[in-house]
């Protein structure tokens, strides 16, 4: 039957009609869809301290969020890959998340060695990146205008150990150590730099292997280059416990600056003897130190509140993993809330941020800043101190 104009319209006006009504049902679908966030932590491996940690952080926010209604009714949907402490999983997992899962945002690598192998290809797949990690070249607005970071880079944390090591306990003659990871490497090459344009006496300086078990040839060369200060740069517990238990089995009375981990329980659980952990300065965060006092700031008190509640460990691990894993899944959520899921979406907001109010640490970021910690905040503190992951600042370091 040929088709008159009046059913021409009313067709025309039917398809129009299904074609909102199929737009709209989108628009549902979207609004109501997941939050995908991709999170690469090392669970397992020689350096899975620090992942294992802000797990516990990432895992706490994302269910507190989730039992809240989630974020404008849309669930976070945490999709977890542990990287194994291999940089070659790293890259396989990144890939999994950002092609098969279709991650709106990808948190992690939480180890440099690990992110520095995946954070070219999470850039190249365009997915939004929240990196904890250090290594200065892992932000770059140019390379990857995605990826934003949520912690402070290597040349704040070495500014800090430098400066605590040169200006507070006046020593010139360092030994600076390593693992030969990609954080290891990369620590002690910019160290090294940061202290020789100090005019400091670098007198010796390697990087091992951490799995090595046998570090006292390495600290017998340091005694012997009269290095009156070991700087150890690794995120491998048992790595730094060796080079304490070594230091003290050789009643060598020089101190230990350097690297968080140095203070975190994995290392105090391997340690030989509880005293072996005296004149051992860790880097950390004044958020989460405690002050001249003995307390925390209160946003920081507060939040060991909400962990004691919940029943999630401290006393083996460092509070700020935990806040950082914590901040991650919270920041994610307020960015999706005022903004939307779409990469461009995150990465504008993120461009944008100025002081966001972690537990951690305060983040500003701009659009050419991916760099968002603030100098100040960085601090170090007596690992010997060590309660509940947080510790006192070290001697002569202020209030």
């Amino acid at each position: 039957m040929p088709m008159t104009r009046r059913r021409m319209i009313a067709g025309s006006a039917f398809a129009a009609g299904a074609l909102q009504a199929g737009f709209v049902r989108r628009a549902i679908a979207a609004d109501a869809e997941p939050i995908r966030v991709g999170f690469l932590p090392a669970l397992t491996g020689p350096s899975s301290s620090t992942g294992i940690a802000i797990n516990r952080g990432m895992a706490m926010g994302v269910e507190e969020i989730n039992a809240a209604g989630g974020v404008g009714g849309r669930k976070i949907d945490l999709i977890t890959r542990d990287t194994q402490s291999d940089p070659t999983k790293a890259v396989n997992a990144a890939t999994e998340l950002t092609r098969r899962e279709k991650a709106h945002v990808i948190f992690g690598p939480v180890n440099s060695g690990e992110s520095l192998a995946a954070t070219p290809l999470i850039a190249r797949d365009g997915i939004p990146q929240l990196d904890p990690c250090w290594v200065d070249s892992l932000t770059d607005p140019k390379k990857y205008p995605l990826a934003f970071r949520n912690a402070p880079t290597n040349h704040q944390i070495g500014g800090a150990a430098n400066r605590y090591v040169l200006e507070v306990m006046k020593v010139k003659k360092i030994a600076v150590i390593g693992d030969t990871t990609g954080y290891g490497t990369s620590s002690v090459d910019t160290y090294v730099g940061m202290l020789n344009d100090a005019k400091a006496d670098v007198v010796y300086h390697s990087t091992i292997d951490a799995a090595n078990p046998d570090l006292k040839p390495e600290i017998l060369r340091m005694q012997s280059a009269g290095a009156e200060v070991i700087m150890p740069w690794s995120v491998n517990a048992g790595f730094l416990s060796r080079i304490i238990n070594t230091r003290s089995d050789m009643k060598w009375d020089v101190a230990v600056v350097g690297q968080t981990t140095l203070g975190s329980g994995q290392t105090k659980a391997l340690l030989t003897k509880p005293e072996n952990w005296e004149k051992v300065y860790a880097n950390n965060f004044r958020n989460c130190s405690y002050d001249a006092s003995g307390k925390l700031p209160a946003r920081t008190a507060a939040f060991v509140e909400k962990l004691k509640t919940a029943k999630v460990e401290m006393g083996d691990t460092l509070l700020w993993w935990i806040a950082m894993g914590y901040d991650a899944a919270h920041l994610i959520a307020d960015t999706v809330k005022a903004t939307g899921s779409a990469p461009d979406q995150i990465a504008g907001h993120w461009a944008s941020l100025k002081a966001w109010p972690g537990v951690y640490g305060d983040l500003t970021w701009g659009p050419e800043q991916r760099n968002g910690f603030p100098d100040e905040e960085v601090v170090m503190v007596q690992a010997n101190s060590f309660d509940s992951g947080a510790f006192k600042l070290a001697p002569g370091y202020g209030a």
